[in-house]
């Protein structure tokens, strides 16, 4: 009886957006390649169930695009011109049916995510110019000003529900929690405002941070607040405790300007040095470099349905994908290895600087040791 034939090797799970590859087809890359904007974007969304991405540019334009692993099928599916001035943010309604925009000319506009058909406009939406957006629900959405104002609308009603202007500076990133209750906003005169959604109404101030509070994330099942700072730092607050901060973590970066969650206690942040960092929140840890946009600030940053794609845009006309599946793996101790100080920062995807060609040699980690990570945790994919 002849020997059964060897079972086939199993490929790794491809990030959201990556088919499997079919016969001699065109090459399948670890990410999506990059895709080239006619202008600088302020503000990218990734929809949270296909591989489709938004981005709104400095001149007003919004455009969606299709992306794929698969070399040469990156497809821009619709535009729109609608706003008069900058494109401040962009961001799908949960169920990803909608996308809403805000733009400097202080209007708000709900886009069909399908065909980007504009479906309801509030042209004059706050009295300064828009700066964010966070929908709530498939209904309900958040939008923050330069002065500080936010509001709270409802797409059944038409109109604002809630109307609040706690803050002295402009709202720079909002978050909220899983029940669609409580609205944290970020600030740029340093403090994080807490709002309920339900009741409408203004709950509490924190005491100001030093620096604009750039970025306002929920980690550890929503019992940790984290708040990213112009100064570099990353403050942490208790879920039940808003006032004052909890710990603080400054990276030595140059700023922290944008920050998402990749898993319950892993960020990754962007920075005016273009270098996109994973940092683990307690223990807290600098772990290493995904990605980076050489010399050019970085904008925002979105991630894919499954937490397995990071997406970036910067100053450079560009939206760069990173592979992000091995910040999971990560085992992070507390325990503190002894590490050269100004060693470089550790690679943790194929294409950051110091895997393979490092052609960012000057990038240095100033900050807390690395952590004491598992065999699996080197990063190269």
């Amino acid at each position: 009886m002849a020997p059964a034939p060897p079972a086939p090797a199993q490929r790794p799970a491809l990030p959201q957006g990556c088919p499997e590859p079919a016969g001699r087809e065109p090459r399948l890359r670890d990410t999506p390649p990059d895709i080239c904007l006619e202008a600088p974007a302020n503000a990218i969304a990734l929809h949270p169930a296909r591989p489709l991405l938004a981005a709104g540019d400095v001149d007003g334009d919004v455009y969606a695009y299709s992306y794929s692993c698969t070399e040469g099928e990156n497809r821009q599916l619709w535009s729109s011109g609608h706003h008069l001035k900058s494109c401040r943010d962009v961001a799908f309604s949960p169920d990803g049916q909608r996308l809403f925009t805000v733009s400097k000319d202080k209007a708000i506009h709900v886009l069909t995510a399908e065909e980007g058909r504009l479906e309801t406009r509030f042209p004059k939406a706050h009295g300064s110019a828009l700066n964010c957006v966070l929908p709530v629900d498939d209904h309900v959405f958040a939008t923050g000003d330069d002065g500080g104002a936010l509001k709270v609308w409802d797409l059944r009603k038409g109109d604002a529900v809630l109307e609040a202007r706690q803050q002295e500076e402009y709202i720079s990133a909002m978050a909220v929690d899983g029940n669609g209750k409580i609205l944290l906003t970020a600030s740029g005169d340093g403090t994080l405002g807490v709002f309920n959604v339900k009741r409408r109404r203004f709950e509490l101030l924190s005491e100001p941070q030093n620096g604009d509070l750039t970025s306002v994330v929920l980690l550890k099942r929503g019992k940790k607040v984290a708040c990213g700072s112009s100064e570099g730092t990353i403050y942490l607050f208790n879920w039940d405790g808003f006032g004052a901060t909890s710990d603080r973590f400054a990276l030595r970066a140059e700023s922290v300007d944008c920050m998402v969650p990749v898993t319950d206690s892993i960020v990754c942040v962007g920075s005016l040095d273009g270098v996109i960092r994973a940092v683990n929140v307690l223990p807290n840890r600098v772990l290493g470099c995904v990605g980076q946009h050489v010399g050019e600030p970085i904008e925002q940053l979105a991630v894919a349905p499954g937490g397995q794609l990071l997406a970036s845009c910067a100053h450079d006309q560009k939206v760069k994908f990173w592979d992000v599946s091995s910040l999971g793996r990560l085992v992070v101790d507390d325990y503190r290895k002894k590490k050269k100080k100004g060693g470089p920062l550790r690679a943790l995807s194929s294409k950051a600087a110091g895997s393979g060609e490092d052609f960012f040699a000057d990038l240095r980690d100033e900050a807390e040791p690395e952590a004491a990570a598992g065999s699996d945790s080197d990063g190269s994919d």
